[in-house]
């Protein structure tokens, strides 16, 4: 098993930035990509970022530019940095760790809150 816990989620005015960070316990080594998804009131959770296994970052259009992923395997903590927020990048923010060879191993945290007003 693994935990993951997020945490940096709150309210902030658009064009201003936010950091989160999920912070990943437990059998670790069983997981080699870790990502960042998103989902707003009445909408699909979707890929915000991720990183794969060989440490490519891969962004969707809507954040390309202003989100940047990162990790810190000493401190087994994945970031995520977000820049010029928008309202529509309001949403709960989820922390996702999974293993590409194995689809078992799929876990979730349980999602930070991101407000930006306008």
């Amino acid at each position: 098993q693994v935990q993951l816990v997020e945490s940096g989620g709150c309210l902030v005015q658009a064009g201003g930035s936010l950091s989160l960070s999920c912070a990943a316990s437990g059998s670790i080594s069983s997981i080699n990509a870790m990502g960042w998804y998103r989902q707003a009131p009445g909408k699909q959770r979707e890929l915000v970022a991720q990183i794969s296994p060989s440490g490519l970052a891969i962004y969707p259009d809507s954040v390309k530019g202003r989100f940047t992923i990162s990790r810190d395997n000493a401190k087994n903590t994945l970031y995520l940095q977000m820049n010029s927020l928008k309202p529509e990048d309001t949403a709960v923010y989820y922390c996702r760790g999974w293993n590409t060879l194995n689809s078992q191993r799929n876990y979730w945290g349980q999602g930070t809150q991101v407000t930006v007003s306008s």
